[in-house]
């Protein structure tokens, strides 16, 4: 008898050894912490030195406890799509709100939104239960104009990707891919031509609009909310406060799906593999959101920046997802409009009834009525004196407010499944350029720490309501950002000190010596297996090298650079946290220098002064090392081996930074500013470590 089953899963294999690793390196980690702790109070190492690498241990040590969540029980798990019909007739299948958010139309071209609002019109699902939201914080005309025009277009894309089954349903990507040709190929290019030169303004709603075919189409609806300066607009989490009210009173469908405006669908098939788990009767009662990994296109060959983001947008949630569900990435998730108005056991009924999930719409999104109702809810006061942001909605408080909605929404109950099918859902762009990177991950940290430091702080408050391993993750995410305390430490501190001609680790010949060689070793083999059996099929260890040397990046830039601006902005109350649109508009020589794999600097930043003056440091310190061994003999080898490595190690990972400061002339070599203000510290570094600490 054939299965009708929707959906399956497994535990992945790596599970056990996961489990019998963490137990090994716990003991060595509490181990070498009591060793440290005795230490302290019989070392013959300046007191400051091993205070701070006491501090450093403890933080390592700290996020690897947080960070065993992800491992005890990651899920792998696969759809049954071809059995929905059998479960559920097309006319049943639930309708869907497609909230699509843009807010700089300089950095986010509309074109380029224009192609993800088209990918999504032709999934392949009945286009009248398809209702497609676009806000548009920017209030930009010429958005609204590009979308109006993208309206006749559709009218001919949809049929098109119907009739010739098009998997790449993004009409910039499917035209610049060198498709199988087909007799409509030439019209199509011709009409997308058409489309990207002309602006007129028309707006759809599928009762009355046909496609070429005389089929409906999904409803497009334009959305530009109302923002006073003297009024907090809660960024992105306000604008999708506001598309959920509005599609409310206009569709008011039971799932919604939320997706930035660059990460275009690259499955047609996606809504139905929500649907095989929104359908399942055992899940939907506590089923808050599926969310889809993030994946991008355009990466280089080696991915010099870790763009993928692998972990974080793979490996962590398929960790998460054993435990009681991953976190909401802030794109690609499927929503149970339910699931913002409360607990499953504690429904928060609305301000009006209109809101409400259950409330069945029996007006034309036309209608005076309706129109009328959905500008007063787009109104920057109409948050005032309710629940919205704080208990019903995506949340407030955090620049993070994806993590901080799902966080707070798994505490009150709700589950999440991570799909991640073989053939991504969806495709974004990545940063080209390790500014516009490190700007946006120093964005996340800031709000990670928001929430971290919350009246909801997972230490505090989450413990009490999630899996304990789930709080763990979650308390990894909060905090780790001050890994960049631990990072900088250690790219530093051993080095001076040897530069000061102080060994401050056990010598070759110690036996302690193979404990600190374990934590290193065991903790890099770990990562290193874990990352490329994750789509092994596309990895190198280039690629794995790169994506270690962007976590030492991070800890010297954007997470110390995300913990002062918390500290100021929140602790201080000195500034509010502004939001940045990461750019999306691309400059040729760029790109083209990102696919021949080089790191682009380029921009006199502050944020790339620790990264140089790390990478000049561990030089010098190097080159001192190395003499001293040469004058003295074997017997210092021993002595400075650990801080020799440390130091090698940051030399190996700084060569693209070498390169940048001396060899490179094009415009994304580091600046010279940057260079010699780095030059600067690192003369008062050296000079202050070998004449203080050759004196103690």
């Amino acid at each position: 008898m054939k299965s009708t089953r929707l959906h399956s899963s497994a535990v992945h294999r790596r599970a056990w050894p996961n489990r019998i690793f963490a137990v090994l390196y716990f003991a060595a980690v509490v181990t070498l912490i009591r060793r440290q702790i005795l230490s302290l109070l019989n070392s013959t190492i300046p007191i400051p030195i091993s205070l701070l690498i006491f501090l450093a241990d403890i933080i390592l040590s700290f996020i690897w406890v947080a960070g065993q969540g992800f491992k005890i029980r990651p899920i792998r798990r696969n759809t049954h799509q071809e059995n929905l019909t059998l479960i559920i007739q097309e006319h049943e299948f639930p309708a869907i709100d497609l909230f699509i958010c843009t807010a700089d139309p300089d950095k986010e071209p509309p074109l380029s939104v224009v192609n993800t609002v088209l990918s999504v019109m032709s999934y392949d699902y009945p286009p009248e239960k398809l209702s497609v939201y676009v806000s548009d914080d920017g209030g930009s005309q010429f958005t609204l104009m590009a979308f109006t025009e993208a309206v006749n277009f559709a009218a001919y894309w949809l049929p098109y990707c119907r009739r010739n089954q098009i998997i790449e349903r993004c009409p910039s990507v499917y035209l610049e891919s060198n498709p199988v040709w087909v007799p409509e190929f030439d019209e199509i290019k011709e009409l997308y031509e058409t489309m990207k030169n002309r602006i007129e303004k028309v707006l759809i709603e599928n009762i009355k609009d046909k496609d070429i075919t005389g089929r409906g189409m999904p409803n497009l609806i334009y959305v530009s909310r109302e923002k006073r300066k003297n009024i907090p607009h809660n960024f992105k989490a306000g604008a999708l406060n506001v598309l959920v009210r509005v599609s409310a009173v206009m569709t008011n469908a039971p799932i919604i799906l939320t997706l930035d405006c660059d990460m275009y669908s690259n499955d047609p098939q996606t809504p139905r593999r929500a649907l095989c788990y929104f359908v399942d009767s055992s899940l939907k009662d506590n089923l808050g959101y599926i969310q889809f990994p993030q994946a991008f296109f355009g990466i280089n060959r080696d991915d010099v920046y870790g763009s993928e983001f692998k972990f974080e947008a793979k490996i962590y949630p398929s960790g998460n997802d054993g435990i009681g569900g991953p976190t909401y990435l802030g794109t690609g998730a499927f929503f149970n409009r339910r699931s913002l108005f409360g607990g499953p056991q504690t429904f928060l009924v609305p301000e009006i009834q209109e809101l409400s999930p259950y409330w069945v719409v029996n007006k034309s999104i036309g209608s005076p009525d309706v129109l009328a109702l959905a500008n007063q809810l787009a109104r920057c006061d109409y948050e005032a004196q309710t629940l919205w942001g704080s208990k019903v909605g995506y949340r407030y408080g955090s620049v993070a407010e994806d993590m901080y909605t799902s966080y707070l929404m798994q505490c009150e109950g709700w589950r999440s499944i991570f799909c991640h099918p073989r053939r991504p859902a969806f495709l974004g762009n990545s940063a080209m350029s390790l500014f516009d990177l490190l700007s946006q991950v120093k964005r996340w940290c800031v709000g990670f720490l928001q929430m971290g430091f919350s009246k909801h702080s997972p230490i505090t408050f989450g413990i009490r309501f999630l899996n304990p391993f789930l709080a763990f993750a979650y308390i990894y995410h909060a905090f780790c950002p001050i890994l960049g305390i631990a990072v900088t430490i250690y790219a530093f501190i051993p080095q001076l000190a040897m530069i000061g001609s102080i060994s401050i680790f056990p010598k070759v010949s110690d036996p302690w010596f193979f404990l600190y060689m374990f934590l290193f070793l065991g903790a890099y083999v770990q990562d290193f297996v874990v990352f490329m059996l994750e789509g092994w099929e596309n990895n190198s260890i280039i690629k794995w090298w790169n994506n270690q040397r962007m976590w030492i990046i991070k800890g010297l830039s954007c997470y110390p650079f995300a913990i002062t601006d918390f500290v100021i902005t929140n602790c201080l109350g000195i500034t509010a946290p502004r939001f940045n649109v990461t750019g999306k508009v691309v400059d040729e020589e760029l790109s083209d220098r990102y696919n021949r794999g080089m790191m682009e600097f380029g921009v006199e930043s502050p944020v790339f002064i620790p990264i140089a003056t790390s990478a000049m440091v561990n030089l010098v310190a190097l080159a001192c090392g190395v003499g001293e061994v040469a004058i003295i003999g074997n017997e210092r080898f021993k002595d400075l081996f650990g801080q020799m490595f440390i130091a090698g190690y940051g030399v190996v990972n700084s060569w693209p930074i070498y390169e940048a400061m001396v060899i490179r002339h094009d415009p994304g070599k580091m600046p010279t500013k940057i260079t010699l203000v780095s030059l600067f510290v690192t003369l008062i570094l050296s000079s202050a470590s070998y004449y203080y600490l050759r004196n103690v």
